[in-house]
Formats: structure tokens, C-alpha cells, sequence
């Protein structure tokens, strides 16, 4: 894998050119993508002439020239955005998303368009997992994922409705940071539930996401600097542990145990039972956005739509209004508890039920994700461990809303940890 901060600090000492690290990439992907389908489009020459007419300014930017593979549901003006779907193929928006138009502000540059599932849904895509090709990259944002565990890129974006940064970060054992609900704009990104949808990044580590992070959103976010602070963290009782595997059990215990020699506090703690049932509600909510977000394309292209987003969409045709104000109180009152529980404190947690699943049928499960995007909490995917047949295993880094640089931190603490005992 590339890793975004040292890549930065040798263009900033000169001994790299952001045209060098394009260069770096393009091998990759000649050598890598054939097999794996992380690109939906690529911009490598046109990047490579920007990158060489630019390079001083770009060396003084943020992001310092660095590429950025960008999932292809982000409008792009130059780059054709397909949402996943052949009712888009060969789209070209008018103009860039605003988070493509703020990573061009922050001196990145487009390298391509990463592969998503259809409509950001569970639909599987082509794309395999760079860890082992028979087994699932994980989904929505796939290619993201994908492209970075596979050296192809230092950064790429994602979105995260239930589970679509922190699963695929888990399965190809890379970072994840899905930051703080609305961190991130979502203007000019296809929609699927506007309660719910959240910008992510990825790249190799941690420090390498709150960096890119950091550039992104002008904001004081980058954890490279000084050594993490110890946390206190929180071992849930209550929640979906008979979901995770045995590896994937092992791999929180290793975690905290980790953690604890290092210096932090764990604590055992239940969720209240609104929390739960929020978890419980977040389909209803989801499921009837999702009807209503893409209500052009089901009205006018039923048949394009694949089967399993197809199925949610009949589905939720039927879902009351009365459902959805419901669950979307149910919502808010949980999102005040987990506030409360997680002041000064962080939750460790399965970033998925276990390693990605081998076949490229389904793109794995969102158990452990979708009542953290519904509480709208920072959440980080740690990369590190793996299971007995060496998949990589993400453990998760829970924050309190609004407090994205100490979840980054928690996130730092805990991958340092973990280095010190495998």
C-alpha cells in the first residue's frame, strides 16, 4: 500500500514530484487492475499533465498533488459518473460534487472513478477483494477499498448509508473513517437516504486517513503530530456479539487486550434500550428515502434496476409514512443516549461479523455499521489483524458526534497497540 503522509512528506522535501507518485499508481493499475476491477474510469495522462504543469503549487498545497481514486457515484465534469447503473452509462455530469471541487482546493487530483454497487446498494459489482480474489471487497464503496489495499491509490472516497465505508475498509485491511454525519457535504453525490448517506475516506492507516481528512475538510484533524492521549474504552454487552465470528471475536479481545498493556481503561457497558431499538428501525428509514431518492429511476426504468435493490424498492413502496416519522424519532432520542455514553469515552467494536466472505455474490453484512451511521458518530476502521487463513479482520473505533480528531486518535492508539503485540 501507498501511504499518504510519507508520500506528502517526500514531495514536500522534494525528494518525490506528485507526477512520481502518478507514475507509481499507473504501474499499479497496469499490473493489478486487470484481475481486481477497482476503476470504472481512469484520468491517468490527463492527471499526469496537470501534475507536471502544476508541481510547485501543488507541492505547497495540502494534499501536495497526491491522486485520489473518487467512487463513482461524486459527479465529475471530466470523468463520466455511472451511479453503478446502466440506466447512467456514459453520464457526464456538468460539473463536480463539492467534495471533488474541495479535494482540487486542497491540491489532490482525480486519478479515476472507483467502482460502486448500483445505486450504493447491495447489488455486487465487478470488483475483487486485493487480499485473496475469491473473496468479496465488500460494498457499496468496493473500488475505493480495493484500490487502495491494492497500492493503486493513496486515497480514495466512499460513502456509508449502512455500511459501505467501514465494511470494505475491513475486508481489503485498509483505513476507514466515516466522520461525523454532514462532515463531509453531499452536494452533487447520488442520494440514496439523506438521513443517513456520509462521505468517507480511505488510505493505508490511520494517520494516513485523518490526514487526508484533514485537507479535505479544513479542519483540525490530522493525528501524525503528537502521540495519542489514552482512552477510556467501552466492550458492548447487549449488542449483536452472537453476530460476530469466532476470529473476529478473538480479534476484539486481542484489541482490548492490547489496549489495556498499552494504558487504556476498558469498561464494560450495555446500550439502552432505545439504542437498540433504533438499530432495529434504521431499514424503515432507509428503505423509504431509498424509494423516494430514486423515485425518477423507478418510475422510468423499473427494469434496469437489478434484483436486489428492485426488491428493497417494492418493498418500501409499502412502507407508511407514519413508520418512518416514527423511526425517525425513535432515532433522535437514541442519538441523545449515545451521546451521553460516549462522553469521554470510545467504543470498540467488530467493524464487520467477521473476514470478507468468499464468493463475489453478496458484498457482506452491515450488522455492526448501520446503527452507528443512524447515530451519525465518527467511526474508524482499524486495519491490522487477520484470521486463521490470514483475511484481514477490522476492529472499529466508535466517537461521540462531533468529535472526529479524538475517534481519529482512539483509532491511532489502538493501531499502535496492536503493533506492539502481533
Amino acid at each position: 500500500m501507498l501511504s499518504a503522509l510519507e508520500l506528502a512528506r517526500r514531495i514536500e522535501d522534494g525528494a518525490l514530484t506528485p507526477a512520481g507518485v502518478i507514475g507509481l499508481c499507473a504501474e499499479a493499475i497496469a499490473a493489478r487492475d486487470g484481475e481486481i476491477g477497482a476503476f470504472a474510469a481512469l484520468n491517468i495522462e490527463r492527471v499526469r499533465r496537470r501534475a507536471e504543469a502544476s508541481a510547485d503549487a501543488l507541492r505547497a498545497a495540502p494534499l501536495r498533488g497526491l491522486p485520489v481514486g473518487v467512487k463513482d457515484i461524486f459527479d465529475t465534469a471530466d470523468l463520466p459518473t455511472e451511479y453503478g447503473s446502466k440506466i447512467y452509462a456514459g453520464h457526464q455530469p456538468a460539473a463536480d460534487c463539492s467534495v471533488v471541487s474541495l479535494l482540487y482546493r486542497a491540491g489532490g487530483l482525480v486519478l479515476g472513478k472507483t467502482v460502486t454497487t448500483e445505486f450504493v446498494h447491495m447489488q455486487p459489482a465487478k470488483t475483487r477483494n486485493p487480499r485473496n480474489l475469491e473473496h468479496t471487497p465488500g460494498g457499496s464503496s468496493s473500488g475505493s477499498a480495493a484500490a487502495v489495499a491494492a497500492g493503486m491509490a493513496p486515497i480514495a472516497t466512499g460513502t456509508q448509508t449502512g455500511g459501505s465505508v467501514i465494511r470494505p475498509a475491513a475486508f481489503c485491511g485498509v483505513a476507514g473513517f466515516k466522520p461525523s454525519y454532514r462532515l463531509l457535504s453531499t452536494v452533487g453525490i447520488k442520494c440514496f437516504s439523506w438521513s443517513l448517506d456520509t462521505v468517507g475516506l480511505f488510505a493505508a492507516g490511520v494517520a494516513d486517513v485523518a490526514f487526508a481528512s484533514a485537507a479535505i475538510s479544513e479542519r483540525d484533524l490530522r493525528v501524525d503530530r503528537a502521540p495519542p492521549g489514552t482512552p477510556t474504552l467501552l466492550l458492548l454487552r447487549n449488542h449483536l456479539r452472537d453476530e460476530a465470528s469466532a476470529d473476529m471475536l478473538k480479534a476484539i479481545d486481542t484489541a482490548a487486550r492490547a489496549a489495556t498493556m498499552a494504558g487504556a481503561r476498558i469498561e464494560e457497558r450495555e446500550l439502552p434500550d432505545v439504542v437498540l431499538e433504533a438499530h432495529r428501525v434504521q431499514p424503515i428509514i432507509m428503505e423509504y428515502e431509498a424509494f423516494r431518492a430514486l423515485a425518477y429511476e423507478y418510475d422510468n426504468h423499473r427494469a434496469s434496476i437489478g434484483p436486489v435493490l428492485g426488491g428493497l424498492l417494492d418493498r418500501a413502496a409499502r412502507i407508511p409514512s407514519e413508520e418512518y416519522d416514527a423511526a425517525r424519532r425513535v432515532t433522535k432520542r437514541a442519538r441523545h443516549a449515545v451521546n451521553e455514553l460516549l462522553e469521554g469515552n470510545f467504543i470498540l467494536t467488530p467493524s464487520a461479523p467477521g473476514a470478507a466472505p468468499r464468493g463475489l455474490g453478496s458484498t457482506g453484512l452491515a450488522t455492526f455499521n448501520r446503527l452507528w451511521t443512524s447515530m451519525g458518530t465518527p467511526c474508524v476502521n482499524v486495519p491490522g489483524l487477520r484470521d486463521a487463513s490470514g483475511l484481514p479482520l477490522g476492529v472499529q473505533i466508535v466517537g461521540r458526534f462531533g468529535r472526529d480528531r479524538s475517534t481519529l486518535e482512539a483509532a491511532l492508539f489502538i493501531e499502535g497497540a496492536l503493533t506492539r503485540v502481533i
